[in-house]
C-alpha cells in the first residue's frame, strides 16, 4: 500500500493545529488509509509544537521562519511515496485529501487544489489578494512558462516522492509555491488542478502582501530570462541601431521636426545598452545549461556553431570595423591640415561599434568560463 505523508508547516497555530491534525485523521478513515504520517514542521513560539503531539503528530522543531523552510524541513523526515502539504491554520479541507490521492493514483505527479475553479468563503482572503493579487501573478506565471495555472498560490498540495526529488527545490520563503510549479513545469512533471473550498482562517495572517508577491515576482524573473532579459534587450538594441545609422548619415526631418546630432548619441545609448543585456541573456541561459542542467536546444546548437575561437573573432572584426572608421576620420583630419572637423556623426558610430566588439571579446570569455562545466 502507498504511504502518505501530510506536512503542516506551522507558526503560532495554537488554536488550529489540533483541528487539522483531527480532519485529517477523519479524511483518512475516510478512505480506509492506515499507511500515513502527520508531521508539523514548526518553529512557534505558543503551545502549537505541544498540541500537535498529543494530537498524535511528528513534530519538526527547528525555529525559523519561513514557509519554504518549513516545507524542506518536513520533507526530510517523511518516509511516503505520496506528499501532501497544506496550512495549519484550517483554511483548507482535509476531509477531501482523498481527492488528490486518487489524482495521483491517475498518474499526476503534482496536485493542486486551486481556491479559484472552487470557492473562497466570504472573509477568507482580502479584496486585494482575491481580485489582483493571487489572479494577476498565476496569470503572469502562466504566460511566462506556458501553462495555465489557476492558483498558483495555492498552499493545498499533493505531490509524488520520486517527482518532488527531481525539482530539488531550494528557496525558504513563499515563493516556494513558485519555484515549485515552475520547476514541475521544466521538468515536464504532469500537473493537474482540482478545484477546493477555501475557508477564513481562525488567527492572524502571516502573509506580507507586496513583499511576499514581490518574492514571486522576482523568482518568476530569474527563472525566465527570456521575458527579463532577451525581449527587452532585442528592442532596445534593434531600435538603437535603427537611429544611430539613419542619424549617421545627416539630419533628419520627422513628425515635422528637425533633428540633427543628438540621436545618434541616443541609437548609441540603446545600441550599447541593448547589447549588454542580450550578453546578460546568453550569460542566464548559459547558467542554467550548465549548472543547473536546464535543457536548450538553441543552446546545444548554438556553442557548436560559435566556440570561444569564433566569438573572439566575431568580436575582432567589430572593433576593426570601428577602428577604421576612426583611422578614417583621423586621416582625413590630417589631409585638411588639422582643421575643423564635421566628422562627429561617424564619431560616435565608430565608438559605438567598438563598444561592442570589446563586450563581445570578454563576454566571449566569460560565457567560455560559465560553460566550463561542459
Amino acid at each position: 500500500m502507498t504511504k502518505v505523508s501530510i506536512i503542516l508547516p506551522c507558526r503560532n497555530e495554537e488554536k488550529t493545529i489540533a483541528i487539522c491534525i483531527r480532519k485529517i485523521k477523519a479524511g483518512m478513515q475516510k478512505i480506509n488509509m492506515s499507511e500515513y504520517e502527520i508531521i508539523v514542521s514548526d518553529s512557534s513560539v505558543d503551545d502549537s509544537p505541544d498540541i500537535a503531539k498529543r494530537s498524535g503528530a511528528k513534530v519538526v522543531k527547528h525555529d525559523k521562519e519561513g514557509y519554504g523552510y518549513a516545507l524542506l524541513e518536513g520533507f526530510k523526515i517523511a518516509k511516503g511515496d505520496y506528499l501532501i502539504m497544506a496550512d495549519a491554520d484550517d483554511t483548507y479541507d482535509f476531509l477531501d485529501i482523498d481527492r488528490f490521492i486518487k489524482e495521483l493514483d491517475k498518474g499526476y505527479d503534482l496536485v493542486i487544489g486551486s481556491r479559484f475553479k472552487g470557492k473562497i468563503k466570504d472573509g477568507a482572503m482580502p479584496w486585494l489578494h482575491k481580485y489582483i493579487g493571487n489572479p494577476m501573478l498565476s496569470l503572469i506565471l502562466s504566460l511566462l512558462f506556458g501553462k495555465k495555472i489557476s492558483d498558483s498560490h495555492s498552499g493545498f498540495r499533493a505531490i509524488k516522492r520520486d517527482s518532488f526529488e527531481k525539482l530539488d527545490l531550494k528557496t525558504k520563503g513563499m515563493e516556494f509555491a513558485s519555484e515549485m510549479i515552475i520547476k514541475a513545469i521544466k521538468k515536464n512533471i504532469k500537473i493537474k488542478e482540482i478545484p477546493i473550498i477555501y475557508h477564513k482562517r481562525i488567527g492572524e495572517s502571516k502573509l506580507e502582501s507586496f513583499n511576499d508577491g514581490w518574492k514571486h515576482l522576482r523568482f518568476m524573473l530569474l527563472y525566465s530570462p527570456n521575458f527579463l532579459f532577451l525581449i527587452p534587450g532585442l528592442l532596445f538594441f534593434i531600435f538603437g541601431i535603427i537611429i544611430l545609422f539613419v542619424f549617421t548619415l545627416g539630419p533628419a526631418r520627422l513628425l515635422g521636426i528637425n533633428f540633427d546630432i543628438h540621436p545618434s548619441l541616443l541609437g548609441s545609448l540603446f545600441s550599447i545598452m541593448g547589447y549588454q543585456i542580450l550578453m546578460l541573456w546568453l550569460f542566464t541561459k548559459t547558467f542554467l545549461y550548465t549548472t543547473l542542467d536546464e535543457k536548450s536546444k538553441f543552446l546545444t546548437k548554438f556553442y557548436k556553431i560559435l566556440n570561444l575561437e569564433k566569438t573572439l573573432m566575431v568580436g575582432l572584426f567589430i572593433f576593426l570595423m570601428g577602428l577604421i572608421i576612426n583611422l578614417y576620420i583621423l586621416y582625413f583630419w590630417l589631409i585638411t591640415d588639422l582643421g575643423e572637423l564635421n566628422t562627429l556623426r561617424f564619431a560616435i558610430l565608430a565608438s559605438t561599434i567598438i563598444i561592442l566588439g570589446i563586450q563581445t571579446i570578454f563576454g566571449g570569455f566569460f560565457i567560455s568560463i560559465l560553460g566550463i562545466k561542459k
